[in-house]
């Protein structure tokens, strides 16, 4: 019998998928950033719950505060997905008892400050002895279930966009488990990546009011990784005419040889939206998304067909379904 760790995330998700009883009326489908309850009343409650393990899942560095936060971002950033504004957080919090009381309040205050930064509330959870800390946390948040954004729906000739670019948390991961140098310059920008992301809540609520949008996912396993989940989801393709290369990325790529295309295509833990748009649409959501203090770069086209592809120097090539996979790591 093959382990979980030769199969991968994905794949034990699907086997799970197989056991799994298919509420009626579900507003979000099997195989999305969330899962949501309708209300019967054109609302939905929509939920999200992800987990981080100390020992696999935080870098060198990085402290209590910053990883009870992060827990909260990675949460909110699947709602904001979906065009949902979290209105509240749920911790479950494993620890062995050697953890210091100053450790485990540092984290409480992460999960507080995380919620407040989305307008939401930290309201409270569940604590157990463990081997290792482990924090489960789960986002709440209600919606128009009209608005709701899925990873299927794109079209052929959808405009294909992000939030912001990519590559500088595959350069900080270089750094903090590779051992790679930077100046120090690109240090900050580059280890703040990691350690004090930001999650695109209010963009993702005004894409979803904009009614422009056709499908959005949150970015988290790596844009290479997010295209495919979407090609999954809508069985189409996708062509990225011009890769979003974070500068620091392309620098630091210089600087080590190294290819920054693949730093921004095989990353992972960037909390951006990926989505698509209607042709004309798009100056409409453009104007949304600003307006609530983010950005739009097009960075390609739907296609019919499943081949994801991007062009560099002229040339066509398969962006291949690598990234960040749990029970396998970085493939």
């Amino acid at each position: 019998m093959p382990t979980i760790s030769e199969i991968g995330e994905r794949a034990l998700v699907e086997r799970f998928m197989r056991h799994m009883t298919m509420m009626p009326g579900m507003p979000v489908p099997f195989w999305d950033d969330v899962s949501a309850i309708s209300l019967g009343d054109g609302r939905a409650v929509v939920l999200k719950t992800d987990m981080l393990v100390w020992k696999t899942d935080i870098p060198v560095g990085m402290t209590h505060f910053q990883a009870a936060r992060k827990a909260v971002v990675m949460n909110f950033s699947d709602l904001g997905s979906k065009g949902v504004r979290p209105q509240a957080f749920l911790a479950a919090l494993g620890a062995p008892g050697d953890l210091s009381v100053h450790a485990a309040e540092e984290m409480a205050r992460g999960f507080d400050s995380g919620a407040r930064e989305y307008g939401a509330y930290f309201v409270g959870g569940d604590t157990g002895e463990a081997c290792d800390i482990i924090i489960t946390g789960m986002a709440y948040g209600l919606a128009d279930e009209r608005l709701l954004l899925r990873r299927g729906g794109a079209k052929p000739g959808d405009v294909l966009a992000t939030t912001g670019s990519f590559g500088k948390t595959a350069a900080a991961f270089k750094m903090l488990i590779g051992g790679l140098e930077a100046p120090a310059r690109l240090c900050k920008p580059l280890v703040d990546s990691v350690y004090m992301p930001r999650a695109m809540v209010d963009a993702g609520v005004a894409l979803a009011a904009s009614g422009a949008a056709t499908s959005s996912m949150d970015s988290s396993d790596g844009l290479a990784v997010s295209l495919h989940d979407m090609s999954r989801s809508s069985g189409l393709g996708y062509v990225v005419e011009r890769v979003p290369v974070a500068e620091e990325a392309r620098e630091f790529a210089h600087i080590h040889g190294l290819s920054p295309t693949d730093l921004a295509l095989y990353g992972g833990e960037e909390y951006e939206l990926v989505f698509t748009i209607k042709p004309d649409g798009l100056a409409e959501a453009r104007r949304a998304i600003e307006g609530a203090g983010s950005k739009l770069i097009e960075i390609g086209r739907v296609v019919l067909g499943k081949s994801i592809t991007y062009v560099e120097d002229g040339v066509e090539k398969p962006v291949a379904s690598g990234g960040w996979e749990h029970f396998r790591g970085l493939k």
